[in-house]
């Protein structure tokens, strides 16, 4: 009988060392992949976000097929998107709710596609919607889409520049018509301010989280909060980033200010500080939030969910934290004193 009766024989295993190289080596190259796709970049692996493709304008100017007009037209949008969400604040602050109608998308991970919660104009999804508008269509589908429900168009799917319609092409149809986000004397201020947030704010975030080298990630970070530590610095002084009334500049801060903690501090890399912990960040991000309208806006659970749940690349195990406490924005701001005149004037 053979001695070794009623034992194992032990098999041969990969040492750790090359399990870990071999593992390391494939994930980075699906990362890298996967990103590329996501979120294109430069040869130095920052982040380039694509242009958007329509640009057309609501307004009166004779020969414009968009005019103003009540019932017409639909916004598209995710609640998860912060460019999105813009158009919603302005079209809450402007008591537009009556005259333009909200369709909502959400972002089937699977697919990397929006679906539309509901059926509109025939579609199922966003792309769908595209091609509708523009048959053979092959470009980026995002949100958000200013839609013509009479000619069957995209109006424009920029933000940047819906936002600046809603706040002045239909306030024949506004319940606050003399509510100016854009007014013409402020002009110059805002448009810096835009820039400046826009390029380390809004898309700084994204470059920090979609970096794709640790310079490109370094940049981004230092400048996103050398930034937020300057706007902090103006917001001891002054109530909105323009003066005592909110502006368009506002709203196109918010809604990165919004999803900060609970998203881009974590998944996003951003954790040097917590907007929440700055002195006057904090309270200007309750302010805002506590405008009539705006809390209605925004969805925190969707906001995460479209974030951790669909960013693949950076959240792998598709699992959402359960923080931050929504209430915290709901606590007094303190910030009536930096502004005499009233913000809905």
């Amino acid at each position: 009988m053979s001695q070794t009766t009623g034992t194992k024989k032990k098999g041969k295993s990969l040492p750790p060392k090359l399990i870990v190289r071999l593992g390391k080596f494939v994930w980075t190259t699906l990362w890298h992949l996967m990103m590329s796709k996501l979120a294109p970049r430069n040869a130095s692996g920052e982040y380039v976000r694509p242009s958007s493709q329509f640009r057309h304008f609501v307004g009166t100017n004779d020969g414009n097929p968009y005019q103003p007009a009540a019932g017409r037209y639909c916004l598209y949008v995710g609640l998860g998107c912060p460019w999105a969400h813009r158009t919603l604040v302005v079209r809450a602050l402007k008591g537009l709710e009556d005259a333009i109608s909200v369709s909502i998308a959400s972002p089937a991970s699977n697919e990397g596609i929006w679906v539309l919660n509901q059926e509109e104009e025939g579609c199922r999804t966003l792309t769908e919607l595209y091609q509708l508008a523009e048959p053979g269509y092959s470009g980026r589908c995002t949100v958000p889409v200013l839609w013509d429900k009479q000619t069957k168009a995209i109006v424009n799917n920029e933000s940047a520049e819906i936002i600046v319609m809603l706040n002045s092409e239909f306030n024949d149809f506004a319940k606050h018509p003399t509510l100016d986000l854009y007014p013409e004397e402020r002009r110059e201020k805002i448009d810096h301010w835009n820039e400046r947030i826009y390029h380390a704010v809004n898309n700084g975030v994204y470059c920090c989280g979609f970096a794709q080298t640790q310079e490109a990630y370094d940049q981004a970070c230092n400048e996103l909060f050398a930034v937020l530590d300057e706007i902090d610095a103006v917001l001891a002084m002054s109530r909105y980033l323009c003066g005592e009334r909110v502006t368009l500049a506002d709203v196109r801060l918010f809604t990165t200010l919004f999803r900060f903690d609970g998203v881009y501090y974590g998944l996003f890399k951003c954790n040097r500080r917590r907007i929440q912990d700055y002195e006057n960040l904090g309270p200007y991000l309750r302010d805002l939030y506590q405008l009539p309208g705006v809390a209605d806006t925004c969805d925190l659970e969707a906001v995460k969910r479209d974030y951790y749940g669909n960013l693949f690349p950076l959240n792998p195990g598709g699992i959402i934290p359960a923080g931050p406490d929504m209430t915290k924005l709901l606590e007094l701001h303190g910030r009536e004193s930096l502004g005499k005149e009233a913000v809905m004037g």
